[in-house]
């Protein structure tokens, strides 16, 4: 698209009014978007990109729409991350990645959904409704970006924002048929993207393809001085060496990955894979990540406890939802919770809180904290003799709604 815009095939407001067009006629039963830009506002603001290309004022992404997961915020346009809580914030300010896009000349055509405050891997726990798989409707598309994934995957937008704490980018890019990456965590500025757990959160790209991946992190990627965790490090062109062979690249294959726990369909799919990168020069070398059976229990106590602090905010003082006629300030914050707050945000809070209650702390959040120490040095262990790990991205293909 940035190509036939730069030589006129077509413009930004064609481009934007069949995108637009695209969403309305499909959306309705896909549910990938929690709000859509107003339509004269979008194809103002592609007329204007428009007339910057003309005076050749215009980089790259000058004109191209996409789309934020309803976690980043917007400024002017509602942000909700999926919850009734956030069901009429509307942010007084970009987040650095929304802002890097718009300062680029890119348009946002809306908002997509996802699972409420990201919690879940199936875009079932939204406020707002259901994502389904643009490939069958019957099927989910993943989570918690479900709706970036949807929405590129079916074509409304070439390119979404994503996060991932725990495979929110990664396994709804694999369950849609789409490109996905989360980047090293402090690669991606966290300033003004809702947190869930912000030791783990990362924003990240998602589109078609690897290039169109590079293409969105060359842009997103940087240091950013109002997070405090954004890592202080150039930013190179990722698109360099995409076309470059690949012989003599050490591919490891973690054994832990490749159990009878992975559909047969799944391993069969990443194993032609591996043999296209034989067949291209690559080397193919077994690896262990030994302690992986503990990830998932790590995770599921860490994350939850930084949540439960992170989302101790939203009391119906500040902003966001507040229930009616509160009795006292108990009650505004039991009431306003309890009503603002979906089931499966209720649980991981409740979850967290736990873990780092008095007399706890040390048998639960401590000792997580420890094996993802464990967890961390299995993966520095395996790469010290591999240059990349390859493995499928989830254990299935996209379950039933």
């Amino acid at each position: 698209m940035g190509k036939a815009l730069s030589q006129g095939d077509f413009s930004s407001e064609e481009l934007t009014r069949e995108l637009l067009g695209q969403i309305r006629s499909q959306d309705q039963s896909l549910k990938s978007f929690i709000t859509v830009t107003d339509e004269e506002a979008a194809l103002q603001q592609a007329k204007a990109a428009d007339t910057r290309r003309k005076s050749g004022d215009a980089s790259f992404w000058t004109g191209i729409p996409i789309a934020h997961k309803d976690i980043f915020c917007t400024e002017g346009q509602r942000t909700t991350a999926g919850s009734k809580m956030l069901e009429n914030f509307v942010p007084p300010y970009d987040s650095t990645v929304a802002r890097k896009f718009r300062e680029a000349g890119s348009l946002c055509l809306g908002k997509t959904n996802m699972d409420e405050f990201a919690m879940g891997s199936s875009s079932e726990s939204s406020f707002f409704g259901a994502t389904s798989n643009p490939w069958d409707h019957k099927r989910v598309p993943g989570g918690s970006s479900g709706g970036s994934a949807a929405a590129v995957a079916a074509g409304l937008v070439p390119a979404a924002t994503g996060t991932d704490t725990g495979g929110s980018i990664r396994q709804p890019a694999a369950l849609c048929g789409i490109t996905g990456l989360k980047p090293t965590y402090g690669r991606v500025s966290r300033y003004g993207m809702i947190a869930y757990a912000s030791s783990l959160d990362q924003g990240g790209p998602m589109a078609r393809t690897a290039e169109d991946c590079a293409l969105m992190l060359n842009l997103m990627a940087g240091h950013d001085p109002q997070d405090s965790t954004s890592m202080k490090l150039e930013v190179p062109d990722y698109t360099h060496g995409l076309d470059q062979s690949l012989s003599g690249l050490k591919i490891g294959l973690p054994r832990e990955y490749f159990t009878d726990a992975v559909d047969p369909r799944m391993a069969e799919t990443v194993r032609e894979a591996i043999r296209q990168f034989e067949a291209m020069g690559a080397k193919v070398k077994e690896v262990s990540l030994p302690h992986t059976d503990l990830a998932i229990a790590a995770y599921y106590v860490i994350a939850p406890a930084e949540a439960s602090a992170n989302l101790s905010r939203f009391d119906g003082v500040r902003y966001g939802y507040r229930c009616d006629a509160p009795k006292d300030l108990m009650d505004l914050y039991t009431r306003t919770r309890a009503e603002g707050f979906g089931a499966e945000v209720k649980r991981r809070i409740m979850i967290g809180t736990y873990s780092l209650s008095a007399g706890y702390y040390d048998a639960y959040y401590r000792k997580a904290q420890q094996v993802r120490r464990l967890v961390r040095q299995d993966f520095i262990d395996a790469l010290a003799d591999v240059d990349v790990l390859m493995s499928p991205v989830t254990p299935s293909v996209a379950f039933p709604r």
